[in-house]
């Protein structure tokens, strides 16, 4: 029987980050990442597809989160970002999940583990910010049934096609009702303000597509004609609903991606990137949790201090690891003055 712990963060040094690129949990993460896009090449999210009774019930609790919402009415404000009733949401759920996870999950003393990743999955409500790093929580708290074999590989079409999509939206209710802060410090150079995976897991959707091209994110009919079908054209009729500028002025990386002739190579090139972006990225995997199915031992040759570790947490949430107070597309004529470093080629 599996041992189950409270995870806990292990990345503090570039050191603890290289050993974890290295290791083999960032191989199992990454596969199951790459796996999980694979499933859903060639499929369209309305189609008819075996659904376990894990992921029916995943679904439901998703749909419960998503009632709440109803319950905590955002406050009148005059601020741009961070509704503080996002926290009052925050703490219902916190207060409901334990019934949820032990409802789904073979023992009650796995709660301990899988809690931890469900619990950072919508946002962090002291920060009230939302970013990849917590998309990351709920594939990581997906990735714990998997570990477990609870969810299979003939399971992982509908981990995307019907847990993570129906994931996705209710994030873009919470982003939209409480204006939930992006989270981190790739500004305009990020895919959007706000996620990551749905790019990649929609780009091996259309990988085959007889006529959208990359290109065809640009027209308004494509977009309204297939964001029901196809998670990528979902996501830039997200954005087109929320920002009123063009993708070149918003999203400059989706606007360039735009121009890629295949998907095939939008799907690779994604794919190298989140590893780079979000996996490769200290600020980010500082955060990340490590328990006993995601598991990993730092390298280093002594243990960091309680001391040592707050200095490190303090220094990170004055660097960029904290929110960006700036919108996006406010920041993009400054950011156009700088380097994309960050940029991975598609090719």
């Amino acid at each position: 029987m599996a041992i189950f712990v409270k995870p806990q963060r292990e990345v503090f040094t570039e050191e603890d980050l290289k050993y974890f690129q290295k290791s083999n949990c960032h191989k199992e993460f990454s596969k199951f990442v790459e796996s999980l896009s694979w499933s859903v090449k060639d499929k369209r999210i309305t189609e008819v597809i075996s659904e376990s009774q894990l992921i029916q019930k995943l679904v439901q609790i998703l749909i419960e989160l998503e009632s709440l919402v109803s319950c905590f009415p955002p406050k009148e404000m005059t601020t741009r970002y961070g509704n503080p009733v996002f926290k009052d949401w925050h703490s219902e759920v916190k207060k409901r999940h334990h019934g949820w996870l032990e409802a789904i999950l073979p023992s009650p003393d796995a709660v301990i583990e899988f809690s931890e990743y469900f619990l950072n999955s919508w946002g962090n409500p002291l920060r009230m910010d939302y970013g990849t790093g917590h998309e990351a929580n709920f594939i990581a708290f997906l990735f714990c049934f998997y570990k477990l074999k609870l969810i299979t590989e003939e399971d992982f079409t509908a981990v995307v096609l019907r847990v993570f999509i129906k994931y996705i939206k209710l994030m873009f209710l919470l982003q939209q009702t409480y204006w939930l802060e992006p989270a981190g410090s790739h500004g305009v150079w990020g895919l959007d303000d706000y996620h990551f995976l749905p790019f990649y897991f929609g780009a091996a959707q259309l990988i085959n597509h007889k006529y959208l091209r990359p290109k065809s994110i640009h027209s308004a009919d494509y977009i309204e004609q297939f964001s029901s079908d196809y998670i990528y054209f979902q996501c830039i009729e997200n954005i087109n609903k929320v920002k009123t500028e063009s993708l070149h002025w918003h999203s400059p990386l989706l606007n360039d991606i735009s121009g890629v002739k295949t998907w095939a190579k939008v799907h690779s090139g994604l794919l190298k990137m989140y590893k780079a972006e979000v996996l490769g990225k200290l600020p980010i995997m500082q955060h990340f949790l490590f328990g006993s199915l995601l598991k990993f031992h730092s390298p280093s040759p002594r243990t960091l201090s309680q001391e040592e570790k707050e200095s490190i947490i303090n220094q990170e949430h004055h660097h960029s690891c904290c929110v960006s107070h700036v919108p996006s597309s406010a920041a993009v004529k400054a950011a156009n003055q700088r380097v994309r470093s960050n940029y991975i080629p598609f090719d």
